[in-house]
């Protein structure tokens, strides 16, 4: 068997790292794609491989043959490359092509070799390697039928959105016979470059040979192998993620904030939504007016507010709407002075917007990081404290404090004069049913109180960025709306709380459901050895290692042989030294994979 490597093409997109390297020069962690391929290969024992050279050429091959490959080398070049396409390059290396099994590559993969073997070692003489499609994929998809013969090749204009359930992305490696490549590739190549020109993708040929009654090729499927195709400065950071250590991996990925489903097989324990809203016709709902919220403007912050008000039984003047609550405490912040009271560990965002002399920390004297209301006010009882926060249920605790104790907080802070602010974004999930400060006659008798509610947790829509901020200090709200952008929310963010009222039965028989799940989630956990798991009425449970086990190893090997990410909490403020993690909670599918891999690794 010998290996063609199609290296020709120019890489435009990748700006200026292909500026004067060709594409498969480029480094993915400090490696160039095309040493990581040569390093797969050179285990095969191949007869040689095979280059089509082009853009940068002569660089590209003194570059290859720095690398003492054992292989032997051989070389083609497209004088042409700036006007021809892949077609043209396969063409040129035809005579090759029809001398023995040839693996056929393209030079922008980066690849685990458990990918390659899926070629080499599969029987069937000539396969087009395929992977479920997925968001980020660009290029030729194939459809298959029952026994993976290839049904139909896709080209981009072919490409329809509404089946991409049914479609698999081909991942530019093939393996084809001897056979294969004489009685049908190169007759089919020679005719299609005569007939249509040599500006085209060698796919093309493929797609005609899949009309015969025995087109030879089937498709083998990754079930899991990593892979990347770059084509862009996005797809190399992307990968850099996927191929880093796997110590190196936790912090990428960490440090991204979101956007995993860029990574569709990645179970994220990590961020916080609420696996079972919003129902599905909800969802239809907005799907039915994609087009027209895509294309049409969103009112402004007067109507947003009377929208958001409506479905929480306030008035307009007492509420604000955020791109998120990340923005409403961003700016809720920087409006009020003085030094401010938190717990500690908690959800760092509040305190990260005032200096640290200006935070003065409650840290519990408890292993499971517990405390009342009646704690928080022994506390700050003599701190010169302007403002007093409390995330309830906290974050990552998943401590509660009951309506009734907070109310007590709330009417000592306004006999003192203190800003109580109370972040309920996780409330809802609490057992206490009715939990919320969000009542009018609630927010009227204590006017020093904000309420903060981010929409994304409990109603399942991240995506959509919405988050609310209530109070009855006018004054204070009035302003907070003029701090922000008048257009801060978008359409879908303004008409998903335009219709979430219709839904409201939904959201609670979501929540009757989560309640049992959560449940059940810690029973479960409760089984694995070495996880003490803590009380928590929020949707994520805060967990002790106590069997010396580090937190950080665990969370790096989840991610590294499940693909499940866990926040390593060993690193945040009020942990320091101790082993301690936080898991969302997700469906029943979800957290069932999750207590296995945890029982594999900790029992």
């Amino acid at each position: 068997m010998q290996a063609i490597i199609l290296a020709a093409g120019m890489g435009k997109r990748l700006k200026e790292l292909t500026s004067n390297a060709t594409k498969c020069m480029v480094e993915v962690n400090g490696v160039t794609m095309i040493e990581k391929t040569l390093g797969h290969l050179e285990k095969l024992g191949l007869k040689r491989i095979v280059f089509v050279i082009g853009y940068e050429g002569q660089k590209l091959k003194s570059y290859v043959e720095s690398l003492n490959i054992k292989t032997p080398l051989e070389f083609i070049d497209n004088d042409v490359y700036y006007k021809t396409n892949n077609i043209y390059s396969l063409y040129l290396a035809k005579e090759k092509l029809v001398e023995d099994d040839t693996l056929l590559l393209e030079s922008d993969l980066v690849y685990e070799e458990a990918v390659i073997r899926k070629l080499v070692d599969h029987p069937y003489p000539s396969l087009t390697l395929v992977d479920k499609f997925e968001s980020w994929m660009d290029g030729t998809c194939v459809t298959l039928d029952e026994d993976d013969n290839i049904t139909a090749f896709l080209s981009k204009r072919e490409f329809d959105f509404s089946k991409t359930d049914e479609y698999y992305k081909t991942v530019n490696l093939y393996k084809f016979s001897k056979e294969f490549s004489q009685k049908h590739y190169v007759p089919f190549l020679e005719a299609y470059c005569k007939a249509l020109g040599t500006n085209e993708y060698y796919e093309q040929v493929l797609k005609v040979i899949t009309f015969l009654d025995d087109p030879q090729i089937k498709a083998v499927k990754l079930n899991g192998e990593k892979w990347y195709e770059i084509d862009d400065v996005q797809d190399l950071d992307i990968a850099e993620t996927l191929f880093a250590t796997k110590e190196e991996r936790l912090k990428r990925m960490q440090s991204r904030y979101g956007g995993y489903w860029r990574y569709p097989k990645l179970l994220d324990f990590c961020y916080l939504v609420n696996p079972y809203f919003p129902c599905r016709k909800l969802i239809d709902e907005m799907k039915s007016n994609f087009e027209t919220l895509l294309t049409e403007y969103p009112s402004g912050m007067s109507v947003n507010s009377l929208i958001a008000a409506k479905d929480f039984g306030l008035h307009k003047d007492q509420m604000v709407v955020g791109n998120g609550a990340s923005e409403l405490i961003k700016s809720l912040m920087e409006q009020l002075p003085g030094k401010i009271g938190v717990v500690k560990p908690t959800f760092e965002e509040y305190p990260n917007r005032k200096n640290a002399e200006d935070v003065i920390a409650f840290l519990p004297s408890n292993e499971d990081y517990s405390y009342s209301a009646e704690d928080l006010m022994n506390y700050y009882a003599d701190k010169d404290i302007k403002t007093l926060l409390l995330i309830n249920p906290d974050n990552p605790s998943g401590n509660y404090i009951p309506k009734k104790d907070v109310l007590l907080l709330a009417a000592w802070a306004e006999e003192r004069e203190i800003c109580l602010i109370v972040d309920e974004s996780f409330v809802d999930f609490a057992d206490e049913t009715d939990s919320s400060l969000l009542e009018q006659a609630v927010l009227t008798q204590y006017p020093h109180l904000f309420v903060m509610k981010s929409i994304s947790k409990s109603y399942g829509v991240p995506g959509i960025r919405l988050g609310i901020l209530a109070g009855d200090n006018k004054e204070m709200i009035a302003k907070l709306k003029k701090d922000v952008s008048i257009w801060n929310i978008n359409s879908f963010g303004e008409f998903y709380l335009q219709i979430y009222e219709k839904y409201a039965k939904d959201y609670k028989a979501a929540m009757d459901k989560f309640r049992q799940e959560r449940r059940a989630f810690v029973n479960a956990l409760a089984e694995v050895q070495g996880l003490r798991v803590i009380p928590s009425q929020a949707n994520y449970l805060l967990c002790e290692l106590t069997n010396g086990e580090s937190a950080t190893k665990l969370a790096e090997d989840l991610l590294d042989e499940d693909n499940i990410l866990i926040k390593d909490l060993s690193t945040k403020k009020g942990f320091e030294g101790r082993n301690y993690i936080r898991i969302a909670i997700r469906d029943e599918k979800d957290n069932e994979k999750l207590v296995a891999a945890l029982k594999k690794k900790l029992n």
